[in-house]
This record gives structure tokens, C-alpha cells and sequence, in this order.
């Protein structure tokens, strides 16, 4: 009889899914919880609202908030052209988590409440606030930036702002079509941009038509009108008188809907919680919201703002992307000791830090400026002016690299969506790219610095009172304003304006990190970004840095 060997055992079953050397979720923690953003509150005026602040983080950082992030991002938004018996209705619908983001952001007053809050600081608070709830969900912060942004646009027409101003600067989110004043709370958006010439807004072909009652009639087609669903907008259309701004709410007075056909919404690489649209005007009504033929400078104001938003929306993302790298890394053990205690990792992390907190103290200056400049402060709307589109341009353009970095920085882990790097990968450029894209804003600074000199003035005093602290800053700075000085052909001073803008950027940031950073950092940012120490990739610090400092304020 032949014997039959033994069938090998088989091990236990599940010890291959024994999870080791994984970092626990980032869960249950206060995302307000970071020097840099409290010094720069409380050094921006807005001390009081530190508590608010802390108590935002705490949702922010809860599972919850952080479930309905992905649930808002993995339903987007559907748009309904009509309903069952073939009638228009335009309607977008969305997920209820999105909601519950929107619930918030308005409640907390990160939408126009600042406007009508009489304390100093207000502005400040307000911009802390969305820098620490957008970490959690950017793409629902539009709406929000949007409503915020309109107020001061609005106020050209004050009949208009009397009426609609009260419900902008509400803490009531109130969706849904209806009569605007019938609303607890509304939003706001704008539409500038067409097919035909982008941000080119001067070859608009949308025309309006005055119907001798005070009301306009607009026909034509915008090409990137965000938040569709909103109360009301913004639009620029050519007039008799040329280029102008008009409010044209989704619902009128009376409970008619105004014509707004939402052709389709846009498939976008990221920002997908938020609805983009294509919306077709036909004999929709309007109001004149400042001087005829002076749309650009009317809406200007709006854009001037939502521009600060995307400063901050880009700080915002740097941080929260450095921090779920600085997770992983605390966490993840390599040939036997944790990532975060190796030296070349911790070079890169200490790099970002720096990265971060730059773009971070930055875009609070921007806020206390805004802030200040609401108040009348004179100097502070110049500065403000130049600054922003300065910061801008840099800030906005940092953070697709940044966010890259800290994604490798968890390897395979960070390409896996569960991780939720990929989605702050693609929300990273956005930013870049709304409210005007890099040369945009490269060529805004020069038209800021040939017409309006005080604007320099204001810079240069901002600059100056670092003077003397760090000779790197000194040197560049001195280099910077013989540039400044120098008059040049425009073509040439067109095709150099980024390099002028980029150097005018790490000046700035060089001169608010010398003066209220640590050592660590304002040392490292020097060498790197000022003094040529520094490589053209993250983690290259130079040796000598203090990556201890920088790393102690590095969020958890």
C-alpha cells in the first residue's frame, strides 16, 4: 500500500493582515492646534477669537467632519436640466454632506459675517477660521469665499446693499431657490469669464440692455460661473456704455425665476464637491451695481478679495498636507527607527515647515491688512493692493509642489485615495489658476507699480522694518529695489515679471519670518530661499539648520 505523504499546515489564517508599522487614523485631533496660525491671529488683532478658533478645530479634526469631506468629494454635485414633464429647472443637487460642510462654514461666519462685525480683528478671525474648516474640505469653501468677496463689490450700489447685505453677511445657510428676501441667509457668486476670451473680460460678448425701470435684460454665455446654486451674482456684461456690473439674482423679487440655464457643469481635476457651471443668460434680469462702463473696477473689489482666498485656501492646503506627512512619519518605522528621526526625512519635513509657515504668515498679514484697510486705513489698502497679488501669484503657485512632496513623503500610502493625499493633490492648483492664473497676477503687480506708487511705498515699509535683522534679507532686498528703480521697456519688464514678482514674494516672507519667527526658521528661510544656500527640491536644507526648531512647530 502506497503511503500519502502529509499535507503541509497552513498558517493561522489572517496573520498576513496583522497590521504593523502603520500609523493610527489622524483622527480626534484640534487642527487649530499650530503656533504659526496663533501667533499670527493674536499678532493680527485677533486674539479674541482664539477660543472660536480652537473650537472649529476640534470638528475639523473629527471623524465625522472628516467622513463628510469624502462623501462630498466622492458625490458630487448633479445637475437637472428639467424635470419629469420636461420644464426647466436648472437645479443642482448635492450630497448631504456637502451641506453639513456648508452648515458650518456659514454658521461659523467664514461667509460674510465680518462685514458686519464692528470689532477690530474681525477680518482676521474670519481668515483663520476658513484656513483651519477648509483644511478639512476645500472644494465647498468657493461659495463661501464667493459670498465674503461680494459685499464690498455690492456697496456701489447702495440701494441694492441696504436691501441684500443683511442676508449676505448672515450665519444661516438657507439652500434652496426661493425669493431672495424671503431667505434667512444668502450666497453669492459671480460670472466673468466667457469661451471666447477668458480672463480676458474686456472681449465679453454677453450685452445688457437698460428696460427704463431701473432693471437690465442680459443675453449671453459665461463660461466658468461657480456655485450656480447660489442666490446671487455678480456678471459682467457690455452695456451701451461698455463694460459693466450687474446683480442678477437666481430667483426675482417677486418668486419667478429669473432665466438662468445651467448648460453643464464642469468635470474638473479637483474641487470636485464644489458645482461649476456654464450658465446661459436669455432676457435675464439684472441690476447696474455701479457706474456704466465700469464693471471691472466695480467687481474688482470682489476679486481682490476672493484672491485673499485663495492665499489663504493655499496655505491652508500646504499645511494640512505637511501635517499628514509629519503623521505618517512620527509614526512609520524604517530599518528600524522611525522615519521622523532619520536625517534626510527630517530634512524634508523641516523644509516644508518652512514652506508652510511662510505662505501661513503671509496670508495672515494679507488678512490684518484687509482688515485695517476696511477701517480706513490708508497705508494698509495700498499695501494690501500690491501684496496681495504678489502672494498671489507665489503662494498659490507653492502649493502644488509642496503638496507633491508631502505626498511621497508617505510613499505608496499617500497615492492610495484612502489616504486622502490625491484629493489635496488635485485640489492644489486650483488656486493657481482662479481669480486670474500666474501671469495674471505677475502682470497685475507691474500695473500696480506703474500707476500706483504708493502701493510700492507701502511695500517698501513693510519690507524696511525687518531692515538690519538678517544680512541675506538685506542684500536681496537692496537688489530687489535697484530692479524696482530702474525704468524699463514694458515688453521687457512684461517678460521678466515673474522673476520680479517670485523675488518680491520671498522678500515679503523673509521680512515677516525674520521679525516674528523662531531663529530656526527665519535662519533657514534666509539661507534657502534668499541666500542661495537651498536646492531647487524640498529637503535640502543646508547643514547647520536647526531642523529640531523648525520641527517643534511643525503641526501634529
Amino acid at each position: 500500500m502506497t503511503a500519502i505523504a502529509a499535507t503541509p499546515r497552513s498558517a493561522p489564517a489572517g496573520r498576513t493582515h496583522e497590521v504593523t508599522n502603520q500609523p493610527p487614523p489622524r483622527v480626534g485631533h484640534d487642527a487649530a492646534d499650530d503656533p504659526v496660525l496663533l501667533e499670527g491671529l493674536a499678532r493680527e488683532g485677533a486674539a479674541w477669537y482664539t477660543e472660536d478658533l480652537h473650537r472649529i478645530g476640534r470638528l475639523t479634526g473629527s471623524e465625522q467632519v472628516q467622513r463628510w469631506a469624502r462623501e462630498a468629494n466622492a458625490h458630487g454635485p448633479v445637475l437637472r436640466t428639467h424635470d419629469r414633464y420636461g420644464n426647466r429647472v436648472d437645479e443642482v443637487d448635492f450630497h448631504p454632506a456637502y451641506h453639513s460642510l456648508m452648515e458650518v462654514a456659514v454658521g461659523e461666519g467664514l461667509g460674510g459675517a465680518p462685514w458686519a462685525d464692528p470689532r477690530p480683528g474681525a477680518h482676521v478671525a474670519r481668515a483663520a477660521g476658513f484656513m483651519v474648516w477648509s483644511s478639512a474640505e476645500a472644494g465647498h469653501g468657493c461659495p463661501v469665499s464667493m459670498t465674503y468677496a461680494a459685499v464690498p463689490a455690492l456697496r456701489s450700489a447702495p440701494e441694492l446693499a441696504a436691501v441684500y447685505e443683511p442676508l449676505l453677511t448672515s450665519r444661516s445657510y438657507d439652500p434652496g431657490l426661493r425669493a431672495p428676501t424671503g431667505k434667512r441667509g444668502l450666497l453669492a457668486g459671480m460670472g466673468m469669464t466667457e469661451k471666447q476670451g477668458g480672463t480676458d473680460v474686456r472681449s465679453n460678448t454677453t450685452a445688457a440692455v437698460p428696460e427704463g425701470d431701473g432693471t437690465w435684460r442680459l443675453r449671453g454665455h459665461k463660461w466658468f460661473t461657480s456655485a450656480p446654486m447660489n442666490d446671487l451674482f455678480l456678471v459682467l456684461a457690455q452695456a451701451p456704455g461698455g463694460l459693466s456690473c450687474f446683480l442678477v439674482p437666481r430667483v426675482l423679487p417677486d418668486g419667478t425665476r429669473n432665466t438662468f440655464r445651467i448648460q453643464r457643469l464642469k468635470d474638473k481635476l479637483g474641487n470636485r464637491s464644489n458645482a461649476s457651471s456654464e450658465p446661459e443668460f436669455d432676457d435675464t434680469v439684472g441690476w447696474l451695481v455701479g457706474e456704466e462702463g465700469r464693471g471691472v473696477r466695480t467687481i474688482i473689489e470682489m476679486v481682490t478679495m476672493t484672491r485673499l482666498d485663495c492665499v489663504l485656501g493655499s496655505a491652508s492646503g500646504t499645511r494640512a498636507a505637511l501635517a499628514e506627512a509629519a503623521h505618517h512619519v512620527r509614526h512609520r518605522r524604517v530599518s528600524g527607527a522611525l522615519l521622523a528621526d532619520q536625517p534626510l526625512m527630517r530634512n524634508v519635513i523641516a523644509d516644508l515647515g518652512v514652506e508652510s509657515e511662510a505662505a501661513t504668515a503671509l496670508a495672515l498679514r494679507l488678512a490684518g491688512a484687509a482688515d485695517r484697510a476696511q477701517r480706513g486705513d490708508a497705508g494698509e489698502r495700498a499695501f494690501l493692493r500690491l501684496a496681495t497679488a504678489v502672494a498671489k501669484y507665489w503662494v498659490c503657485k507653492r502649493q502644488p509642489a509642496a503638496v507633491a512632496e508631502a505626498l511621497e513623503c508617505l510613499g505608496g500610502n499617500g497615492y492610495d485615495e484612502a489616504s486622502g493625499m490625491p484629493r489635496l493633490y488635485r485640489d492644489a492648483p486650483l488656486n493657481g489658476i482662479w481669480e486670474g492664473s500666474g501671469n495674471v497676477n505677475a502682470l497685475d503687480v507691474l500695473r500696480a507699480l506703474t500707476r500706483e506708487p504708493d502701493c510700492l511705498d507701502a511695500f517698501r515699509a513693510e519690507v524696511d522694518a525687518a531692515a538690519g535683522a538678517d544680512t541675506r534679507l538685506d542684500t536681496a532686498w537692496r537688489s530687489l529695489l535697484g530692479e524696482l528703480g530702474t525704468p524699463s521697456d514694458p515688453g521687457e519688464a512684461a517678460l521678466g515679471a515673474r522673476r520680479l514678482v517670485e523675488r518680491m514674494a520671498l522678500v515679503l516672507q523673509g521680512s515677516l519670518l525674520v521679525r516674528h519667527a523662531p531663529a530656526a526658521v527665519a535662519d533657514a528661510f534666509c539661507a534657502t530661499r534668499l541666500g542661495g544656500e537651498g536646492g531647487a527640491a524640498f529637503g535640502t536644507l543646508p547643514r547647520g539648520a536647526d531642523l529640531a526648531g523648525i520641527w517643534e512647530r511643525v503641526p501634529r
